[in-house]
């Protein structure tokens, strides 16, 4: 069987899709758009780059900042080296970004701009002997430091050794470790998760197969933290395997702007997200008066009654498909469109346990999140309310994603068993081997199945 790594999809995408656009993003309030072609050659480049260094298979690159092309052209770029690339939060104390960068000794930091480097790395910036070059992607200007370079001058230094790097990919293996995940370091120091090529691959693919296939025609909005593995699914990993195109948001407050602007066909949005527009929402509704306000109501009645027969069954027939037809020209419509979500055909929420109230109210808007629960061990999800007829169950954690093992240990916590699982934690044996027992990630989380396989978390293990 032939190679099918996330970077073999982007190439193959890149060759196919030519002058379509692959990325959109906002530079000095305006939408520029980088079309496959540019994209792959980018990416190229900034491998280049790593091997004017001298870069060798293993070696780090850790990347500083928030949602835009540089990001993922950086991680990609050094993918292709057979290098590891490796997020930091780019709220992390000067501290927190120190240790990642020194834990997986990282020869390239790349940074977004000169403010976040005069806060976050600039107090550390001498101790990261390690570190050869600091690339700055904005301000460059700004900053004065002898290892200092702008990501334009890095790229530029990469062009020489393009044939090089495609040698390079020719070497890349499906075990080969593609990536760090580093945790969030609450009980201690942060752990790096390790992610093969063949993680990345599978869980991708698989999660495109679940919610009915994705290609060209869809897009999605990048905002959510980079360095986390259920954006990178989103933001990378996805849309090379499908050839979709993302749009990147740079601030969560210019979500709304940038919904907008995309109207995406797959949304991904954390708990706080859906909240924050439940709440925003529910305010506009309320000053609704006279006959609007009726037709609010009784809408957003039908949107329950409808919303629940459609997650059962996938159809309406009927009275009850007369009123929803009535309640989506009347009301929905006009909320999805305003909201920038006229085109979804999938929301999805994770990361943290969302309220049932949440997921009604949206029900109740014509619209059906999908909720899914799973961690950067096993690539981003273990279970997941699937966007067909009865495959979803409002306020559980849905069914074991396609491919995978999903059980019960006689205490309680939710094992995992697949090509989706880790291969370990970065330089730390002790805590692999509790981890991952004979095959099965053990997640730390307490569940139980119901009677139709939903899984429902009740708890935590530690």
């Amino acid at each position: 069987m032939s190679r099918d790594t996330v970077l073999d999809r982007f190439k193959r995408n890149a060759e196919k899709l030519k002058t379509a656009p692959a990325l959109h993003a906002q530079v000095n309030g305006e939408w520029q758009t980088i079309s496959w072609s540019a994209y792959w050659q980018n990416t190229r480049r900034f491998a280049g780059a790593l091997l004017e260094l001298g870069y060798e298979p293993g070696d780090a690159t850790v990347i500083m900042g928030n949602n835009c092309p540089e990001w993922v052209i950086s991680d990609l770029g050094t993918m292709l080296v057979r290098g590891v690339p490796a997020g930091i939060y780019q709220t992390s104390t000067p501290e927190q970004a120190h240790y990642i960068a020194d834990h997986c000794e990282a020869r390239v930091y790349v940074i977004e701009n000169a403010q976040m480097w005069a806060e976050r790395v600039e107090p550390i910036a001498d101790q990261l002997d390690k570190v050869e070059k600091f690339v700055i992607v904005q301000g460059i200007d700004q900053v004065s430091h002898e290892k200092a370079i702008s990501f334009d001058a890095f790229l530029d230094s990469g062009k020489q050794h393009l044939d090089a790097v495609d040698e390079r990919m020719k070497e890349i293996k499906e075990d080969d470790l593609a990536t760090l995940i580093y945790t969030s370091g609450t009980t201690g120091p942060p752990k790096g998760v390790m992610l093969s090529q063949h993680n990345l691959s599978f869980t991708s693919k698989q999660a495109i197969e679940l919610i009915g296939g994705m290609g060209p025609n869809d897009c999605n909005v990048s905002y959510l933290p980079l360095s986390h593995i259920a954006e990178q699914m989103f933001t990378i990993h996805i849309p090379l395997t499908a050839g979709s195109t993302v749009w990147f948001c740079d601030d969560i407050k210019k979500v709304k702007d940038a919904l907008t602007a995309a109207r995406p066909t797959i949304f991904l949005g954390v708990p706080r997200v859906w909240e924050k527009f439940k709440v925003a929402l529910e305010a506009r509704l309320s000053e609704a008066t006279g006959v609007k306000s009726k037709i609010v109501d009784w809408s957003r009645t039908v949107g329950v009654e409808a919303g629940y027969k459609l997650i059962e069954t996938g159809k309406l027939s009927g009275p009850l498909k007369v009123k929803y037809t009535t309640a989506n020209k009347l009301f929905f419509s006009t909320l999805k469109k305003g909201l920038g979500l006229d085109r979804l055909r999938v929301a999805v929420v994770g990361a943290a346990p969302i309220g049932l109230d949440v997921l009604e109210f949206f029900l109740s808007c014509g619209i059906i999140i999908n909720e899914v629960y799973g961690q950067s061990e096993d690539s981003g999800p273990t279970t997941f309310n699937q966007p067909r007829p009865g495959w979803t169950k409002l306020g559980t954690a849905g069914r074991p994603f396609p491919g995978i093992e999903v059980k019960i240990a006689d205490d309680g916590e939710i094992l995992v068993k697949g090509d989706n699982v880790f291969q370990g934690y970065y330089k730390n044996p002790d805590s692999t081997a509790e981890t991952l027992v004979d095959g099965w990630l053990h997640s730390g989380d307490i569940g139980e199945f119901d009677d139709d396989g939903f899984l429902k978390i009740t708890d935590r293990k530690k």
